[in-house]
């Protein structure tokens, strides 16, 4: 399935390049990593997360040295050769046309390829740091609507990109890397028809009005390169030829009517402050708590069957800059939270449920101190002035809950 290169980067084959077919849910693996404390509902989406953003989460609220180091491939240092790479997505914000151009395979006979058009808007995040961008476009095998959210990691000097499409609302793995001399080159591993592949996304020629962009598989370990997708973008003015192509955010309003739960979280849309309050070392007995607060926009994605939050808060534990993705699986008919902060920009495996009578609950399994836990996310009072978030641990298989994050959100005049 295509993750996210200029406008898609569609992968062509494999259960995730079988394009736009959905692809198989898949999570990062964070082994080794001790978890904290978990992040709430800080933001309208209840910052999801599994074990990185409990540890990331308590290493920014506490002092001393980031628990987040201890995980796999971080880097201690740089080098004086590495250049700090979190500008190089400023080219793309704003709104573009873009010419596909896909290959398809033929069993006789060469390859032939197909093209069509596409629009796409590009947001600015964390002032550059990430930034999502929403597509959508008619192409000869239907109808596409999808995603890409790219993420700089600081530590590394790396960035992410995930790509999700609206018809499963999940987010594939990441292609991983950076630019070099105006050239973006990014990497993944991937499989097709059980063989191990890797993908390859290239940035280049880029302009104040015009990028280009190829996809490639190599089946010999990088030795030889196979381009089967690229798109060629054309800025657009403020207000793009395709309106409809991409929505902007809104102020909010009730809840759809519609009982399939892909409009739920349409109160959250729009600007709120937020007070939050945290209990310390959750489920050791603790009762001491600290408080935080700070301001956040909710923005409508996919005619809110998707929503993009920003967040920014203080407190007497520390600083918190991040955002939480909310997509929704018209399939399964549940909702996916991930979370991400400005730390490091690693998406997390999402906290997943639904709406039942106005009450959302979503779930995941975590660890806490080495010992496995349940996660629950509690969402209350969508459709009052003050929409009510608590999340809960669990460490006996959900017979009982400990509480050990509150949030409460209060409305702002002006959603952005």
């Amino acid at each position: 399935m295509s993750r996210g290169g200029a406008a898609l980067g569609s992968r062509t084959t494999s259960s995730r390049r079988t394009w736009p077919l959905p692809r198989s849910d898949e999570s990062r693996d964070h082994t080794g990593t001790k978890i904290m404390n978990r992040p709430s509902g800080m933001q309208c989406a209840g910052l999801g997360g599994i074990p990185l953003l409990v540890s990331v989460l308590f290493a920014l609220l506490t002092p001393g040295p980031a628990m987040a180091d201890t995980r796999a491939g971080h880097v201690q240092g740089h080098t004086a050769s590495e250049r700090d790479g979190q500008h190089d997505f400023d080219f793309i914000f704003g709104y573009w046309k873009i010419h596909l151009k896909r290959r398809v395979p033929s069993a006789n006979g060469a390859d032939t390829w197909t093209e069509f058009d596409g629009y796409g808007r590009y947001r600015k995040i964390w002032d550059g740091r990430a930034n999502l961008n929403e597509f959508e476009a008619d192409s000869p095998s239907g109808h596409i609507e999808g995603l890409t959210l790219r993420t700089y990691n600081p530590t590394t000097r790396q960035w992410s990109l995930y790509w999700a499409s609206s018809r499963d609302g999940i987010l594939a793995e990441p292609q991983v890397g950076q630019f070099h001399d105006g050239v973006g080159e990014f990497y993944a591993q991937d499989k097709i028809d059980g063989k191990s592949i890797f993908v390859r996304y290239v940035w280049s020629n880029i302009t104040a009005k015009s990028v280009h962009f190829e996809q490639a598989f190599s089946d010999d370990g990088g030795k030889t390169w196979d381009v089967n997708w690229i798109s060629d973008m054309t800025r657009e003015p403020e207000t793009p030829a395709n309106p409809s192509a991409v929505t902007g955010a809104q102020a909010a309003g009730s809840a759809s009517p519609a009982q399939d739960g892909q409009h739920d979280f349409d109160p959250l849309l729009g600007s709120w402050k937020y007070d939050l309050r945290r209990r310390t070392n959750p489920l050791a007995g603790s009762t001491t708590w600290v408080n935080l607060s700070g301001t956040g926009v909710c923005y409508k994605l996919w005619d809110g069957r998707a929503q993009l939050d920003t967040i920014v808060v203080n407190g007497e534990s520390g600083h918190i800059e991040g955002l939480t993705l909310r997509l929704f699986n018209p399939k399964a008919r549940e909702w996916r939270l991930y979370w991400a902060n400005s730390r490091d920009g690693v998406i997390v495996a999402p906290q997943v449920g639904q709406f039942n009578n106005g009450h959302g609950e979503f779930y995941a399994q975590d660890t806490l101190n080495d010992k496995s836990i349940f996660v629950k996310f509690d969402w209350s009072g969508l459709t009052t002035a003050s929409p009510h978030f608590e999340q809960s641990f669990s460490a006996d298989g959900g017979k009982t809950w400990e509480v050990n994050w509150v949030t409460d959100q209060t409305r702002q005049a002006g959603a952005r």
